[in-house]
């Protein structure tokens, strides 16, 4: 019984949405007729640079994908602002207002009906009406309300199915842009690639390669102070033991060891104690390619955190599903951080190589939240 009831529920909804949906589609194709009307008006008499026109076009196509997104569910994806052209976009409002207006008409039909069901369901309380023209009547409100219910029904679905024909790219076009997208990441990681060695060249030279010199020199002192021999071989022995500590920072920067052994979470606990920031992360094994670039997500956030806003409050999340892994890095800083940077844009490029996506968001006065998402299916 239960079960019954929650599917006639969902049932009013869905229903309920639909006539919303087309409702608004009415609305909206008023607008439009304005649009088209100012813009033909605008070209003719005294036209107007093309950037005018089209952010509108865009903008009342944007309106539309979202209404059609949220209130006509069940048929193609809803195009998304960047699959379409502004060209499509008003081709599409040239053609998408009549299929409001239709909307709006089977909407008035639908409503003439029930106020014509109340007037007679009136007369048959107060026994206006005869037996056989109440039949009649329930006959043919029957009839009207299942035509109106198959009308709001055909209009959602060729509301949908014209933003799929003219704003959701082809085959080809997907592909190409496929193809532009693997490109530029391809790119994009090989210049990662070159910036990572540069970087470890850098350290190597300046921290290893100055100690290892500082080394022989303490060493080739002994040699030839043997009254101070055990004051330099001391002096030597902590030397190297720098040395092997900036060694194994050299290497854990370029990759950490534990992250194949052990896995992500352990990573990234090293990083908290090195850091000491807040790190959450209860995630099983994952793909390595996707360990990998969340690691170095949260490593190069935690260190521009702590290099660009010492002294802030940084927390770390890190959830997984079935489909993706989001990585969420935040801290309480002065913000302004430039997506463009060297670090972060080398972030965003090891994410679109996976197929993912890396978002900044730091207004002046902070916070700063960089979000990465990678995908994981």
């Amino acid at each position: 019984m239960e079960n019954h009831s929650g599917s006639l529920r969902r049932m009013i909804a869905t229903a309920g949405r639909l006539f919303v949906g087309v409702i608004i589609g009415a609305g909206t194709a008023v607008a439009e007729i304005a649009f088209l009307g100012w813009a033909a008006l605008v070209t003719l008499v005294r036209p107007r640079p093309a950037t005018t026109i089209e952010p509108l076009a865009r903008h009342l196509v944007e309106v539309e994908r979202r209404r059609i997104a949220r209130y006509l569910p069940g048929g193609p994806a809803a195009p998304h602002l960047d699959d379409y052209t502004s060209r499509r976009a008003l081709a599409y409002l040239g053609v998408r207002w009549i299929v409001g207006l239709l909307g709006g008409v089977v909407a008035l039909l639908f409503l003439y009906g029930l106020a014509t069901g109340v007037v007679w369901a009136r007369d048959l309380l107060v026994g206006r009406s005869g037996a056989l023209l109440v039949i009649a009547q329930v006959v043919g409100g029957l009839v009207l309300f299942f035509l109106a219910v198959q009308g709001f029904l055909g209009v959602a679905a060729l509301d949908r199915r014209l933003a799929q024909r003219m704003l959701v790219p082809g085959d080809r076009v997907r592909y190409e842009r496929r193809i532009s997208e693997l490109a530029a990441s391809r790119a994009g990681v090989v210049a990662a690639v070159d910036a990572e060695r540069r970087r470890i060249e850098r350290d190597l030279h300046d921290g290893v390669q100055q100690r290892l010199v500082a080394l022989g020199l303490l060493l080739g002192q002994a040699r030839r102070r043997p009254d101070r021999s055990a004051e330099l071989v001391r002096q030597a022995h902590g030397e190297a033991r720098e040395i092997l500590d900036a060694l194994r920072d050299v290497a854990w920067r370029a990759y950490p060891a534990d992250l194949d052994t052990l896995g992500l979470a352990e990573a990234l606990s090293r990083v908290a104690e090195r850091s000491g920031v807040s790190i959450t992360c209860a995630v099983d094994r994952l793909p390595q390619a996707v360990e990998t670039a969340a690691y170095f997500v949260v490593s190069e956030a935690v260190t521009n955190a702590t290099k660009h806003a010492p002294g802030s409050r940084v927390t770390v999340n890190v959830v997984t599903t079935d489909q993706e892994v989001r990585v969420t890095v935040t801290d309480d800083g002065p913000g302004g951080a430039d997506p463009s940077g060297g670090g972060l844009s080398g972030l965003a490029r090891r994410a679109a190589a996976l197929d993912g996506r890396l978002t900044v968001d730091s207004p002046p006065g902070g916070p700063t939240t960089i979000l990465a998402v990678l995908p994981c299916g």
